[in-house]
């Protein structure tokens, strides 16, 4: 019941790539231009500008995408609904998620589903990127996610924890053992930047809640590649608590003078239109956190 064609419009207006489409998707780069030429065809419209190295919507593709993104989701939706009502003990749901979630939430909420539940399979999707993630729940490509910004797609959200935003220092660093982080070393320290997608993440909210702009000195797209910089002595980064839980790395821990937090939720495209093994899902993890 899924719409190729339209999975690979969708696709390609993400990634701006045929190729990248094609390997996301598990088709050939001739399969996804073929899926492409048959959607304009039959919509009669030209929705990419092809160019060498990558390609671009035109204004036509540009005014489609969302209500083509819409259609698709629909679809899926209805696709899930019918597996239910065939199969009404089993089903499928797919969980967007980032790092601190899937390491210290998503194997203890799956333990409790499935007790409740054992028909029904999870698929976990790690994505860092919040962006992304969020997107992953507004094309349907996750059923539901882990989120700290579902507003930016207006998804349907439900509170689960709220996350402080903590300094990380070397365990030898002068500070280390102090009360909180002065908000002048948050500006003057070389900082180490978590970013992702070229974005830089949530954590930039504590400079901002502090009033300083941090002094970066790398940048970097993995947590625990943050963890290891800074115990080596490189800087200092923010991390949220949840990921520092069990930190594989010997790091200093300590607030910021002013303190600031990240909001976590657990979004859907719509409670409406959420299959009831989604649902389902949604209430065991409120439950369980």
């Amino acid at each position: 019941m899924s719409n190729q064609k339209y999975d690979a419009f969708i696709t390609v207006a993400r990634r701006g790539s045929f190729k990248a489409a094609a390997e996301e998707l598990g088709y050939t780069q001739a399969g996804i231009s073929y899926l492409v030429n048959a959607l304009e065809k039959e919509l009669n419209l030209t929705l990419f500008v092809r160019e060498y190295g990558g390609v671009h919507l035109t204004t036509e593709g540009r005014e489609v995408l969302g209500l083509v993104q819409t259609i698709n989701a629909d679809e899926h939706a209805l696709a899930t609904r019918v597996r239910e009502l065939n199969d009404r003990e089993g089903g499928l749901v797919r969980v967007g998620s980032f790092t601190s979630v899937a390491i210290e939430w998503f194997p203890g909420i799956a333990k409790a589903f499935l007790a409740q539940y054992p028909k029904i399979d999870l698929k976990l999707l790690c994505i860092d990127d919040e962006q992304e993630l969020v997107e992953a729940a507004w094309e349907g490509r996750a059923d539901c996610a882990f989120s700290i910004a579902p507003e930016r797609r207006d998804l349907d959200a439900a509170p689960m924890h709220t996350d402080p935003l903590l300094v990380v220092l070397p365990p030898d660093h002068p500070l280390a053992k102090a009360g909180v982080f002065p908000t002048e070393a948050l500006a003057s320290e070389p900082y180490i930047q978590l970013q992702g997608n070229a974005r830089p993440s949530e954590m930039e909210a504590l400079f901002e809640a502090n009033g300083v702009e941090p002094n970066v000195r790398f940048t970097v797209d993995s947590d625990y590649a943050v963890m290891s910089m800074v115990s080596a002595g490189l800087g200092f980064s923010v991390l949220p608590s949840l990921i520092l839980s069990r930190p594989l790395f010997p790091l200093a821990v300590l607030p910021a003078e002013r303190e600031c937090a990240r909001e976590i939720s657990l979004a859907v495209r719509s409670r409406s239109t959420a299959s009831a093994a989604t649902r389902a899902f949604v209430e065991v993890a409120r439950a369980w956190v």
